[in-house]
């Protein structure tokens, strides 16, 4: 979907209705969300409320797969169903229903179940960007996270049954270049300044007019100069920077004040993080060949530059904070930093086009827009591999061996087991725990725990009775209030995940309603 000019009365429509989000993502991040198409697995309430939190931004398309009709049950969890939605596809009711809170996204339904389609039509599926899943029985899933997972499609499964909920996501690789971290440094580089940086600091007299970047730098030199040129590294050192801009600042300077509350994070930006470093090490970035991904393209560009032309640091992101000071000294200095950081993303590109023509790929493979993007954003840069849930369900319960001998029962893990004991309980026993005969479920329902814990390599453990008796009286029912909060966590996920911004969870969310704990684990 190409996007509109900024003058056209559609760019303002859409500025006007999507404005909140676009403060949080952009419009590159909106584009990316309008050119999406998701398929939901399942429309029970817990999957609706996920589709409302992506429909309400602006998704391109969805589909929702559910080969089931209407039933008064449905009617209490789901707000998209009414009385006289009783008999009728439950996937073209719901889609009719959602499509009805943004008219600029496509609806579509497909009435047959995800057991049909994974054995009849599989390459279905490939058509869409993220495919979302709820209260599935483990056969289903496992056969599902295995497709989703040789395709490389990204998979969100999640669960809402009583107070309880869950979030698990299957994604093969997930590149985040704008991860939006808390506390970002300022990539400011006055400890060593480039070239033109430098002659206009050095050339500008410092007055109550400029912004505090030139107060700064003018007291670094001082202070370098009589610190045999070290750079303030620690706690002690800036405090005796920040008492000699504080012994000859005037009353009523803002912008010295400034300078000496910047002093603790003004220095420091343009290093290489810790997890940047994992990914020039990655063999994927070392050893590149035809079918490398965009992204290793880029950060195998990046580490060139940043080490054999930058000195070991990052492109500069040439975005400045806030400074209190006249316009015109302002403006200069942001053009300075913005003119090096265009410098510095067209040395990456090229180095980007050397490589495309190495690997004898087409030279719009990577964009340069894409590549000022990541030179902007490269301090944050983070990649995600996730594990497959077929292999979770398969393996020992090496996460859950310390717990072994601890206090177990009462604890959100014993709740994911409980959930895992559900989904196979369906698929063994072939009726819902509590649906009709909650005491004779129970029996059953500790059987089917037990060979669970004993396939993960636990074989003295089980649930509590308590545990047992609270899902069995469930008896399947899902809560309206349960499923709106974490159809919205998921809802926040698939946008992560297609915007490419934010950190995703990794990989595992766990929710109970009866004591509001909550807990993310990697699985």
């Amino acid at each position: 979907m190409a996007s509109p000019t900024s003058k056209s009365p559609e760019q303002s429509d859409k500025n006007r209705k999507y404005d909140r989000q676009l403060r949080l993502w952009g419009e590159h991040g909106q584009n990316m969300l309008e050119n999406a198409n998701i398929c939901l697995i399942n429309a029970n309430g817990l999957g609706c409320e996920i589709l409302k939190g992506i429909i309400l931004p602006g998704i391109g398309a969805f589909t929702i797969v559910d080969g089931s009709k209407v039933v008064e049950d449905d009617l209490g969890p789901n707000f998209f169903l009414e009385t006289g939605s009783i008999g009728k596809p439950k996937a073209t009711i719901c889609m009719q229903f959602l499509q009805e809170l943004n008219t600029d996204v496509k609806g579509d339904s497909v009435e047959e179940s995800v057991e049909y389609i994974l054995e009849n039509r599989p390459t279905f599926l490939e058509n869409f960007d993220v495919v979302v899943a709820s209260n599935l029985n483990e056969q289903s899933l496992l056969n599902l996270s295995d497709f989703l997972w040789r395709a490389d499609i990204p998979f969100i499964y999640c669960r809402s049954l009583g107070m309880l909920g869950s979030i698990r996501i299957q994604i093969r690789e997930h590149c985040v270049i704008e991860s939006h971290f808390d506390n970002r440094q300022n990539d400011l580089r006055l400890e060593h300044p480039f070239s033109s940086l430098k002659q206009h600091l050095e050339k500008t007299e410092v007055t109550s007019k400029v912004p505090w970047l030139f107060v700064l730098f003018k007291y670094l030199q001082k202070w370098k100069a009589e610190n045999s040129n070290r750079v303030p590294c620690n706690y002690k050192d800036k405090a005796a920077l920040r008492d000699m801009i504080k012994a000859e600042m005037s009353s009523n300077e803002e912008n010295f004040e400034e300078a000496i509350k910047a002093v603790n994070t003004a220095f420091g930006g343009g290093i290489v993080s810790p997890e940047l470093t994992k990914i020039f090490e990655d063999d994927a970035c070392e050893n590149l060949n035809k079918k490398s991904k965009p992204f290793w393209i880029m950060m195998k560009a990046l580490k060139d530059f940043v080490q054999n032309e930058n000195n070991g640091q990052l492109p500069l992101s040439g975005v400045l904070p806030d400074m209190t000071a006249d316009t015109n000294s302002y403006i200069n200095l942001q053009n300075i930093y913005r003119q090096q950081a265009l410098h510095d993303a067209d040395q990456v590109y090229r180095r980007c086009q050397s490589l495309v023509k190495e690997l004898g790929l087409q030279s719009d493979t990577v964009l340069e827009r894409d590549v000022r993007l990541v030179c902007r954003e490269a301090a944050g840069i983070t990649i995600i591999r996730g594990s497959k849930i077929a292999d979770e369900y398969k393996r020992n319960f090496n996460s859950l061996c310390a717990v072994d001998d601890m206090e177990f029962k009462g604890t959100l893990m014993e709740y994911y087991i409980a959930l895992r004991t559900y989904e196979r309980f369906l698929c063994e026993c072939g009726n819902i725990p509590g649906e009709y005969y909650v005491e004779n479920d129970t029996a059953r329902f500790k059987s089917v725990a037990s060979k669970i814990f004993m396939d993960g390599g636990m074989s003295s453990a089980n649930l509590s009775d308590d545990m047992i008796h609270e899902i069995c009286h469930y008896g399947g029912s899902e809560l309206h209030s349960t499923s709106a909060f974490i159809g919205g966590c998921a809802a926040q996920e698939v946008i992560k995940i297609i915007t490419k911004q934010y950190k995703p969870i990794d990989n595992t969310f766990l929710f109970n309603g009866i004591t509001t704990e909550s807990v993310s684990l990697k699985l």
